[in-house]
C-alpha cells in the first residue's frame, strides 16, 4: 500500500520510503548481469526475462499449471481456453464503481457503521467521539476475510467478515481536520479517534431476502484497534526488546497498527499483518538498528500521537530514551510492532496474539500454502518497501487437523527468499541456531544475541543471509490446484543505478510493477529450493508483457494496469489483481491508466481482463467470496484521496451529492445468480 502524503506533520510521512542502506550489497558477486540498462527498453527487457526463464527449469513447470481435468484448446483467434467468461470493461475515470456488464455492485459497510453496542450513528459532519468510534467500522478498509457460519446453503449467506483499517485520512476523520497548535496535537479525543479508527473490524454478517446483506447485532462484533491490550507468543515474548513501562516483563502490548494485507489459518482464525507501522513513532535520541532499518523518525511521527504526553496512551509513541532502564520510557514500543497478528473471530473476548516466530518488517499479508496432514503448515509474507524481501515461514511441527492451533506459529524457522538468475531460488534460512547463517553473519560482521534478536531486526536478517531486494513485494497467494505462488511487486524508482537491476526486478525504473510467481522443489512448499519466472510485466502495451499458455503477449486496452497490490485466488483458479496506484501516479497517468481497478486473470493462458473501476482517489483491496462464489465482496480505500491538494481526485463516493467520502466494502453479484468471474 502507498504511504499517503498529510498535510500536517509532513516530516513524518515520506512515501514508500526506503530503510534499506545498501540494498546491493547481497548482489556484490551479480554485478555481471544478462540484463543490460538497455535491455530496459521495450523489447529488450522481454527478450531478456525469455532468455533466462528458457534456460531454466522455470518455463516448463509454469506452463504446465492446470489441473488434470482441465483441457486447453487453441481458438481460431489464437487465445487458448480460458476460466473468464465477462466482458471487460473501458478505462473509467469517473466518481463512481463500473463493473463488468451483468453485474451489480454495491457498497456496504462504509467507515464509520455502528457495529457494536450502544451502536452509534455516523455524524457526516465527523463529530463522532473517540468513545463511538471505538463502536464502529473504521478507517480505509483493506484486507478482508469472510467466516462461513451455519451449514449448507447458510454459510453462503451468513458469516463474520473481518477486514482491515489501514491508517486514517484526519482531515476529513474530524469536522475541520486535527487540532495542532504550534505542532503539538491539542485534543485529545481527536488521537483517541484516530487509534480507534484504526484495526480491525469484526462484523456479523447476514443477507436478507431482498438478497441485500446487514450487520447482525450479534455476539461476535467487536473493534480491535492500536489501543486493544495483546499479548506476545514466540521467542521474542519476555525478550529484553519488549519491555516497556506499560510490559516491563515484555509479554503485552497495546494495539495494532496499519493493518494491511491477510491471511486466514487452518483451524479457521483471522491474521491481520502490520505494515508501515513505523512511521507512527518518533525516536529524537539515539538511533538503534531495530529503529533505523525501519524507517522511524527523528522528528514527529505520522500523526503527531507522541506530541499529548500527559496520556500514557499515547506518550508512548515517543519512542526517545528518557530513563536509565527500558521498563523506565518507551524506547522498545516500536518493537512491539511489525508482528502478524492472529485474531479468533469466533472468540470475542479472547486476546488478539501477535505470533513473532513470523518476523518484524513491514507486514503486507501472511498467506497460507494448503494444509497436508502430517507435512509442516508454510505461510508467504511480502515486506512492503523499496528494495526489500520475501519470506516464508515453516512450523517445527506438522499439521494435524482438529487439534492444530496457533501456537504451532510460535516454533519454526523463517526464511527469505534469494531468486537467482537462471529461473532458480534458494530460500535462505534466518535462524540464529543455524551454521550457514551464524557464518554469514560473522562475514558481514554482523551480531545477534538469540533468535528474539533476529526476529527483532529481520530486515537485517535477511540484508545478511543474501536475500534479493525486491521492487516492493506485497500480497501472496497461493494456487489452490498447481500450488504456485504468486508476488505483486508495486513499483521501484531505485532500482538501476542505486540499486542493481536483475533478473527477478528487470526494469532499472520500474514505476508500473510485475508480479513473480514460483514453484517449490518437488511441489513441496516446505522445500529450501524453486523455480520462478515473471507472470507479467504491468505497464501499457508498448512497456508490458504477460506471459501463459496462448503465448508471450503485451497488455492492451483491454487490461492494461499498472502497480498491482492485492492478489487473491478464488476456487475455480482466477487470480484477481487488485491495483493501489498512489496519489501522484494516478494525477500523471489519469489518462492513460484510469482509477485503479480489479482485474481477473487465468493464470495458466494468461488471459487478464478489467473487471470493475473504482471511484476517483481511491485503491480496490480485499478481495474474498463466499463459499459458494456467488458474492464477491472488496473494498474501495480511501476515495478522494489528496483531494485537498489534487482536485482532479476529488470524490464524493459512496453517498455522492456533498457528503465526505468514505471507505467501504463493495458486494459484487452477478444478475443471473452465478459464480462471480464466469
Amino acid at each position: 500500500m502507498s504511504i499517503p502524503i498529510q498535510t500536517y506533520f509532513p516530516e513524518g510521512n515520506a512515501e514508500d520510503k526506503s530503510s534499506n542502506p545498501d540494498p546491493s550489497r547481497p548482489f556484490r558477486e551479480l554485478l555481471e548481469l544478462r540484463l543490460s540498462r538497455r535491455d530496459v527498453l521495450r523489447g529488450g527487457v522481454m527478450a531478456a526475462v525469455a532468455s533466462f526463464v528458457a534456460t531454466s527449469g522455470a518455463a516448463a513447470l509454469t506452463r504446465t499449471l492446470a489441473p488434470p481435468a482441465r483441457l486447453l484448446a487453441r481458438t481460431p483467434d489464437g487465445l487458448t481456453d480460458s476460466l473468464l467468461g465477462f466482458t471487460p470493461v473501458p478505462i473509467h475515470r469517473g466518481d463512481s464503481l463500473l463493473v463488468a456488464p451483468g453485474y451489480t455492485a454495491r457498497p456496504f459497510l462504509p467507515a464509520g457503521t455502528p457495529i457494536c453496542a450502544p451502536y452509534p450513528l455516523y455524524s457526516e459532519g465527523g463529530h463522532n467521539s473517540g468513545a463511538e468510534q471505538e463502536c464502529q467500522v473504521g478507517s480505509n478498509h483493506d484486507g478482508m476475510h469472510f467466516f462461513a457460519l451455519g451449514e449448507g446453503e447458510e454459510r453462503n449467506r451468513h458469516g463474520i467478515l473481518c477486514l482491515n483499517h489501514e491508517y486514517i485520512d484526519a482531515p476529513k476523520l474530524h469536522p475541520n481536520g486535527p487540532t495542532v497548535v504550534e505542532g503539538q496535537r491539542t485534543d485529545a479525543d481527536e488521537v483517541r479517534k484516530e487509534v480507534a479508527a484504526h484495526g480491525v473490524s469484526v462484523v456479523e454478517i447476514e443477507r436478507d431476502e431482498t438478497g441485500s446483506w446487514q450487520v447482525v447485532p450479534g455476539r461476535y462484533n467487536r473493534r480491535v484497534t492500536a489501543g486493544t491490550p495483546m499479548e506476545f507468543s514466540g521467542p521474542v515474548r519476555g525478550s529484553e526488546h519488549v519491555r516497556t513501562r506499560h510490559s516491563p516483563e515484555g509479554t503485552r502490548a497495546r494495539g495494532t497498527l496499519n493493518n494491511c494485507a491477510h491471511g486466514v489459518t487452518p483451524w479457521n482464525t483471522y491474521l491481520t499483518c502490520e505494515e508501515n507501522w513505523a512511521y507512527y513513532f518518533v525516536n529524537r535520541g539515539d538511533n538503534p538498528r531495530e529503529h533505523a532499518r525501519y524507517g522511524i523518525s527523528a522528528s514527529l511521527g505520522r500523526y503527531g500521537w507522541a506530541t499529548i504526553q500527559n496520556i500514557d496512551a499515547y506518550a508512548r509513541f515517543d519512542a526517545s530514551r528518557k530513563g536509565s532502564s527500558p521498563v523506565e520510557d518507551y524506547r522498545n514500543e516500536p518493537n512491539t510492532m511489525g508482528w502478524i497478528v492472529e485474531i479468533d473471530p469466533f472468540r470475542p473476548d479472547a486476546p488478539p496474539v501477535k505470533r513473532t516466530a513470523l518476523g518484524r518488517f513491514a507486514h503486507e499479508g501472511c498467506w497460507a500454502a494448503p494444509a497436508v496432514e502430517g507435512r509442516p503448515l508454510v505461510f508467504y509474507m511480502g515486506d512492503d518497501a523499496k528494495n526489500e524481501h520475501i519470506y516464508k515461514f515453516v512450523t517445527a511441527q506438522p499439521y494435524q487437523a482438529g487439534t492444530t492451533q496457533g501456537d504451532v506459529l510460535d516454533t519454526g524457522v523463517l526464511y527469505a527468499a534469494r531468486f537467482d538468475e537462471d529461473g532458480r531460488g534458494k530460500w535462505l534460512p534466518l535462524d540464529h541456531a543455524d551454521a550457514g547463517f551464524q557464518a554469514k553473519c560473522r562475514e558481514k560482521g554482523v551480531a545477534f544475541t538469540d533468535q528474539a534478536d533476529v526476529l527483532v531486526n529481520t530486515r537485517l536478517a535477511a540484508d545478511v543471509a543474501g536475500a534479493t531486494p525486491m521492487d516492493r513485494p506485497e500480497w501472496t497467494v497461493v494456487h489452490p490446484d498447481t500450488g504456485e505462488v504468486f508476488c505483486t511487486l508495486t513499483n521501484n524508482n531505485e532500482r538501476g543505478d542505486k540499486v542493481a537491476v536483475d533478473a527477478a526486478n528487470p526494469r532499472g525504473d520500474n514505476p508500473f510493477g510485475h508480479i513473480i510467481r514460483w514453484r517449490e522443489e518437488n511441489d513441496q512448499h516446505e522445500a529450501l529450493d524453486f523455480h520462478w519466472d515473471i507472470f507479467v510485466l504491468a505497464g501499457p502495451p508498448e512497456d508490458s508483457e504477460v506471459r501463459g499458455s496462448a503465448g508471450d503477449v503485451p497488455l492492451d486496452e483491454t487490461n492494461m494496469f499498472s502497480s498491482p497490490d492485492g492478489l487473491w485466488i478464488d476456487t475455480r483458479g482466477v487470480l484477481w489483481i487488485e491495483l493501489d496506484m498512489g496519489t501522484d501516479q494516478q494525477v500523471l497517468e489519469r489518462e492513460r491508466f484510469g482509477n485503479n481497478a480489479l482485474l481477473a486473470a487465468d493464470p495458466v493462458t494468461g488471459d487478464i481482463r478489467r473487471f470493475l473501476v473504482g471511484p476517483r482517489g481511491q485503491e480496490i483491496t480485499g478481495c474474498i467470496a463466499t463459499p459458494d462464489g456467488q458474492t464477491l465482496f472488496i473494498n474501495v480505500q480511501h476515495p478522494g484521496e489528496g483531494s485537498e491538494a489534487n482536485p482532479v481526485l476529488t470524490s464524493n463516493w459512496p453517498h455522492g451529492g456533498s457528503a465526505r467520502p468514505r471507505s467501504a466494502v463493495v458486494v459484487i453479484t452477478k444478475e443471473d445468480g452465478g459464480v462471480v468471474g464466469t
